[in-house]
């Protein structure tokens, strides 16, 4: 990265003095409309922002962090932020959480709403979509960012990304299914030609291709009504299935109330499993084998990595993956 770009940069460009470009980011309105559009012209072509928060944080010794969510609303990652978000409270970091809803524009404006608000780094587990306006943006205002549970930048070297051993996870829970006697497996979930749905998919096709067993996609929304719905097109469809991984919990404790509401049981009918191990997993009845993923540990390990470049200017590896582990469960154990 080259030199972040000061308002003395922003100045030369416009043509105009230093307190002028001062005015213009204070909404001013000493300063003539032609001068002030010059003068945003100028901050766009040299990528200046503006720190509106830096100075008084820097005044008070307090570090602010970004950090944006793909979906808080599924647990998983609502266990993440508010690990996160204590762990770094414990080394004396605020914390601003938002959630983009899987929405790559809504994405690129609050980091740069963050950004002018002056936060200290960034963490991103990030939608899907047009997202390299944003991390390029990040990249000129040279702020230290990660990429978590998800990547969708390449540039490691500057996003380094830190994850679970999701391929790992998946071809466990499959070979689990396959030494409870299953012969035709379902992978239940996920969006197509996403990342995240080819790698979790690519432990359970190797398994599969290991026991020289054919595989049954069935893709969509990694959500509960997705699994429900899904149970039925099963039970109604493809009697013949006697085992699915799913994509993530959501999707298996979707498929585990469709199951009921067809008069199949789980767990003797057909077996079952889901992927990071939320709390409701072992509530559900019968309980849900799951592909478990510390994530409060992650969370905490994702501060700790963060908080260790801001203090020595090192970022972490380009990747990291942590382990996972299956927790089996009546889902997929039986009765």
């Amino acid at each position: 990265m080259g030199k972040r770009p000061t308002i003395l940069d922003v100045a030369r460009a416009a043509g105009v003095s230093k307190s002028t470009v001062s005015l213009v980011l204070q909404s001013s309105p000493l300063v003539k409309p032609a001068t002030a559009e010059a003068v945003r012209a100028a901050m766009a072509e040299t990528g200046y922002v503006y720190n509106r928060a830096a100075a008084s944080l820097r005044s008070t010794g307090v570090g602010l962090v970004g950090l944006v969510i793909n979906d808080l609303r599924n647990p998983f990652f609502t266990e993440f932020a508010t690990s996160f978000q204590m762990a770094l409270s414990a080394r004396g970091f605020a914390t601003v959480i938002s959630n983009t809803d899987e929405d790559p524009a809504l994405q690129d404006q609050l980091v740069g709403s963050m950004i002018e608000h002056g936060v200290s780094a960034l963490v991103l587990s990030p939608a899907y979509g047009e997202t390299a306006p944003t991390f390029d943006r990040i990249a000129r205002a040279q702020i230290p960012a990660l990429q978590v549970l998800r990547q969708a930048d390449p540039r490691t070297d500057l996003f380094p990304f830190s994850s679970f051993d999701y391929a790992r996870g998946s071809a466990e829970a499959t070979a689990h299914l396959i030494a409870q006697g299953c012969r035709r497996i379902a992978f239940a979930g996920g969006a197509e030609e996403r990342p995240i749905t080819e790698e979790r998919r690519s432990g359970y096709l190797a398994e599969l291709a290991r026991a020289g067993l054919a595989p049954h996609l069935f893709g969509g929304t990694p959500t509960r009504s997705f699994g429900r719905r899904l149970a039925e097109t099963l039970s109604r469809d493809h009697p013949a299935i006697d085992g699915v991984v799913s994509f993530n919990d959501q999707v298996a404790l979707g498929l585990l109330a469709g199951f009921a509401r067809q008069g199949r049981a789980v767990g003797r009918d057909i077996r079952l499993t889901g992927f990071d191990d939320i709390e409701d997993c072992a509530e559900a009845w019968p309980p849900v084998t799951s592909v478990a993923c510390d994530i409060a540990g992650f969370g905490a390990e994702t501060a700790r990595r963060l908080t260790r470049w801001l203090d020595t200017g090192l970022p972490p590896p380009p990747e990291t993956r942590a382990p996972v582990r299956l927790v089996a469960r009546a889902s997929s154990l039986g009765a």
